[in-house]
């Protein structure tokens, strides 16, 4: 999967219109501003969201707590809204479905930590995260003995080493159950395309850069991470990848793949999600071999699953309309709410509004933390 150049991120080819009308065209197509004005989903989290406010009110009347969620998911922290850990999320999971994943604390030096890797039977590539994070904060695809060199003195928390998946697939299954019902349900899957270019024989790397706006608003972090490549002439229709996680705050493109839903990956979803214990309301990060592969439960591994703080991500896709995607959320927020309130009529009760400011006062302790990283 690759992001071209001359794809649907380019309003048109400039030689259909008039010279000055295609001049103003092409130079809004690789604006990054006039794409983050006018394009949602490169809107700020808050800005986005901040709608959706009124609906979370109404919630926390009708569950009558604030902290509603930290039902939804009682086998996770905090329902899996803030502040989990990946690491114990990956312990309810059978080991047959994750990457080896093992965690380590800051401090260790390349010796040391090459030491520990070569116990664990791993070797490069490999992927480091926090075992705390999000949106694809310091998640790194470690390459060579350099990348890690860099890894090491920048991060300052715990930290995960997980196997690097080689399989070609990424995606984003959403699914949830009631848990009064048997069996659940996929909401939304999401098909991620990571960042890259396919090249034309004659342009560098850096000027199909320029002409991509999606890849240009990662320009500065590109030339850091990627820059022995910037220069490079990729052959034509060459695909060069440039960033290898599939988060959309690192480039990738999110693509809607709820026409890939149908009965055989609910009952593969169900069989995964029913052998995570307190679990009922999330998304499963995977990759696999293909999707026929993922419908007959073979070759997939899962990379991460999130919560009660997950979105549906297929709403991303470019040029989703804006009010289907707040209807989106609005339908996975009610789901939430009532699967809470079933738990909680379980007997898995809601965090106390003293216990959960004290959870968000910890989460933002982390988060300070986390900005001293260099």
């Amino acid at each position: 999967m690759s992001v071209l150049v001359s794809t649907t991120e380019e309003l048109q080819d400039k030689s259909t219109t008039a010279e000055g009308t295609s001049y103003l065209y092409d130079k809004l197509s690789t604006s990054v501003l006039w794409a983050k004005l006018t394009r949602w989903e490169f809107w700020p989290f808050s800005v986005f969201y901040f709608p959706v406010i009124f609906y979370w009110s109404w919630l926390v009347i009708k569950t009558r707590s604030f902290f509603f969620f930290t039902a939804s998911n009682p086998g996770i922290e905090f329902g899996g809204m803030l502040g989990e850990s990946k690491n114990k999320i990956y312990q309810n999971i059978n080991p047959e479905y994750i990457p080896k994943t093992f965690k380590l604390k800051p401090g260790l030096n390349c010796t040391e930590f090459i030491a520990r890797l070569k116990t664990e039977g791993l070797d490069f590539p490999f992927i480091l995260k926090p075992d705390i994070g999000e949106r694809g904060w310091m998640v790194e695809l470690i390459k060579n003995e350099k990348d890690l060199i860099k890894y090491l003195a920048d991060i300052k928390v715990e930290f995960l080493v997980q196997e690097y998946v080689h399989l070609p697939v990424e995606l984003g299954v959403f699914y949830y159950r009631f848990p009064d019902r048997e069996n659940g349900t996929v909401s939304s899957v999401v098909v991620k395309e990571m960042l890259s270019v396919i090249g034309d024989g004659r342009s560098t790397v850096r000027e199909m850069i320029m002409q991509d706006v999606r890849a240009k608003m990662h320009l500065q972090t590109l030339e850091s991470s990627n820059f022995e490549i910037m220069d490079y002439i990729p052959a034509h229709k060459e695909e060069v990848e440039l960033v290898s996680i599939g988060n959309h705050c690192r480039g990738t493109t999110f693509l809607n793949g709820n026409h890939l839903i149908n009965s055989k990956l609910i009952a593969v979803m169900d069989r995964i999600s029913k052998e995570v214990e307190g679990f009922y309301f999330g998304r499963f990060d995977l990759r696999c071999k293909s999707v026929e592969d993922l419908y007959a439960g073979r070759n997939f591994k899962i990379i991460e699953l999130n919560g009660a703080g997950s979105e549906p991500a297929h709403i991303y896709h470019p040029g989703f309309p804006l009010t289907q995607a707040y209807k989106d959320i609005v339908h996975h927020l009610k789901v939430l709410a009532r699967i809470s309130m079933l738990n909680n009529k379980n007997g898995h009760s809601y965090m106390t509004f003293r216990n959960g400011i004290k959870e968000v006062v910890k989460i933002r302790k982390y988060n300070k933390q986390k900005q001293k990283v260099a």
